[in-house]
């Protein structure tokens, strides 16, 4: 039974648009900081710790989950959008890493020109959805576009991933006004990606904390630091979670550790 913390709430922020309190959306500003791959990991992560997750690939255009895992699913976003199929008859079971799937439809830009209205009805879907889950992880789309504003919009949390390059955290920093204007009281926290070291992220954290305070009068937390890993390149190229090709890899731990902290 949920608790009434679960329950699906509406906001004033976004109208009559639900939100789920379990839906985490991973978002970044700058494609290319491993948000993907934080995602399929994050998944990955909170299943092996006993809980049912599904993994929501919303990055159409360039939804890569399913290349990253090496999969052909033969149901996806694109069946949805087509009105062929509801969000749960399109989810697929990804048996090694026991938690299930919503594929994108990469090359499509099918999601960015869908009417506002349709766009609201699938997050809709998405927070009803999420009620089977203890946990949906949504994989945005970079940038700060209507579609990824008004996916973001459904989630009780938010993750944005950043890396130590200038535009990544000025984009970082772009996506966490919008979402922190749009909802002030959504949760919104910062994994620094890539980090030469653990001391390095804390720095890249700190930039992105003080921007956000001066402007924004608003500190995002620190959900976690994922150091520079090799063995991340290997995993993927691989299409293999890296916490069962490499467990005992330093990004492993880190991604262990961020888990455990949202757990």
């Amino acid at each position: 039974m949920m608790s009434p913390a679960d329950k699906p709430r509406q906001t004033a922020a976004s109208g009559a648009a639900l939100k789920g309190p379990k839906i985490l959306a991973v978002a970044s500003g700058k494609g290319g900081v491993g948000k993907t791959w934080f995602s399929v990991t994050l998944a990955h992560g909170l299943s092996r710790m006993g809980q049912k997750v599904l993994l929501f690939d919303a990055d159409l255009g360039l939804a890569n989950v399913d290349i990253q895992l090496g999969l052909m699913p033969q149901r996806d976003l694109g069946g949805v959008i087509g009105g062929r199929l509801s969000l749960a008859q399109a989810k697929i079971h990804y048996e090694d890493g026991n938690f299930d799937i919503i594929a994108g439809r990469s090359g499509s830009g099918s999601l960015a020109t869908l009417p506002s209205n349709r766009l609201q009805s699938l997050g809709n879907e998405l927070v009803t959805l999420s009620e089977s889950y203890d946990r949906v992880v949504m994989d945005l789309g970079a940038g700060l576009d209507r579609t990824v504003r008004i996916l973001a919009a459904r989630a009780g949390q938010i993750v944005v991933v950043t890396t130590a390059e200038p535009t990544s955290l000025t984009d970082a920093y772009a996506f966490v006004k919008v979402a922190h204007q749009n909802d002030p009281n959504c949760n919104i926290q910062i994994v620094v990606n890539s980090a030469d070291s653990a001391n390095d992220g804390r720095k890249t954290y700190e930039t992105l904390r003080k921007a956000t305070m001066n402007f924004l009068k608003f500190e995002p937390a620190l959900l976690g630091i994922i150091r520079r890993d090799r063995k991340v390149i290997e995993s993927i190229r691989n299409q293999s979670p890296i916490l069962s090709r490499f467990p005992s890899a330093q990004a492993s731990t880190d991604m262990e550790a961020i888990v455990d902290k949202l757990l």
